[in-house]
């Protein structure tokens, strides 16, 4: 699909918001066969965040969207589209959107969620830019927000190191002629690969009940060596296109913001890209992977870090379950 040109689109403001629990690589050390050493030498993780009992996805979606929405200077009942990618969501049904709409005031908006895993924020992103360039909408409300320790086998020490919670946002709303544009996007998919990373149990395919309640089956699993594979090539691909559709060179990136999934996995993207270490992103440490959230908590991060300035390019590259990948490259 061609690049929506008709109507420039820019990142108005950002947003995030983490939880307070914080869960160290020593206190998991407690509850499995792990250690720090373990934990950091594979991964990168130090700590991440729990969210509380009564803690859910839309609180955390809602909180990154209000701050992402007084950063652009846009009330919440001028909001036009709300869209919140997760894999978490509160209910099955309505979506996890309309309670943000709801917790907001966004009353006269138009409210759903999309499942992309790890991308889904950035396939919203492309989603909401499209929309809004071709005309349908002034301005939009992005959000990656995830609850993954409520989908986390606390038994499993190769998964439940991995996984937090959080949400991040962004506003997105047409361009003036002074200000920075998404410049080009790249979505894909492979369903193929379905079985790599995926939660078994609790839809249609296997609901969950009295005969399966003890399996686990509604939690998180992963084949970890296939996942990295697949990550490192389609994360690589997905941000050579858009770098090349963009017009840009390696040289004329400021900052890349990749996927807080595996430190591993970053730097081979780095090394890849041909993209020095100093410019790239990682608060990997701090959260582990919130998967929606993560590249949205880290553009937010870094844009209150100003790790960027106005004119500077930068490059968002996610990959997730499904499988799925994306890449968006940003004037900023």
């Amino acid at each position: 699909m061609s690049e929506a040109t008709d109507h420039p689109v820019t990142i108005a403001g950002t947003g995030s918001y983490l939880p307070k629990r914080i869960l160290t690589n020593d206190d998991l050390a407690k509850i499995v066969d792990t250690s720090n050493e373990w934990i950091t030498s594979r991964t990168g993780i130090k700590e991440r965040r729990i969210a509380a009992d009564d803690e859910f996805t839309s609180d955390m979606a809602t909180k990154a969207g209000q701050k992402a929405l007084d950063q652009a200077g846009i009330a919440y009942e001028d909001v036009q589209l709300i869209i919140v990618a997760t894999i978490t969501p509160d209910t099955p049904t309505p979506a996890t959107a309309c309670y943000v709409q709801r917790d907001l005031g966004a009353h006269t908006a138009v409210a759903f969620d999309i499942s992309a895993a790890c991308s889904g924020f950035l396939y919203a992103m492309k989603i909401a830019r499209r929309l809004i360039s071709d005309g349908a909408y002034e301005n939009a409300l992005i959000v990656g927000a995830e609850k993954l320790s409520s989908v986390t086998n606390w038994e499993d020490r190769n998964t439940c190191v991995l996984f937090g919670d959080g949400a991040g946002a962004a506003v997105l709303r047409k361009s003036k002629c002074d200000e920075g544009r998404i410049i080009a996007t790249e979505t894909g998919s492979d369903g193929r690969h379905t079985n790599l990373l995926k939660i078994s149990g609790g839809g249609s395919a296997c609901p969950i009940n009295k005969s399966n309640a003890d399996q686990h089956l509604n939690t998180l699993s992963m084949q970890g060596r296939e996942v990295f594979k697949l990550a490192v090539n389609a994360m690589r691909n997905a941000a050579e296109k858009v770098i090349e559709r963009a017009g840009l060179t390696p040289d004329d990136i400021k900052l890349i913001v990749p996927h807080q999934a595996n430190l591993r996995i970053i730097d081979a993207i780095a090394d890849r890209l041909t993209i020095p270490n100093e410019k790239v992103y990682v608060n990997l440490h701090k959260y582990g992977n919130t998967s929606a959230a993560a590249v949205a908590i880290a553009l937010d991060e870094a844009h209150r870090e100003g790790k960027f300035e106005r004119g500077d390019n930068i490059i968002l590259v996610v990959f997730g379950a499904g499988v799925t990948w994306a890449a968006t490259a940003i004037e900023g």
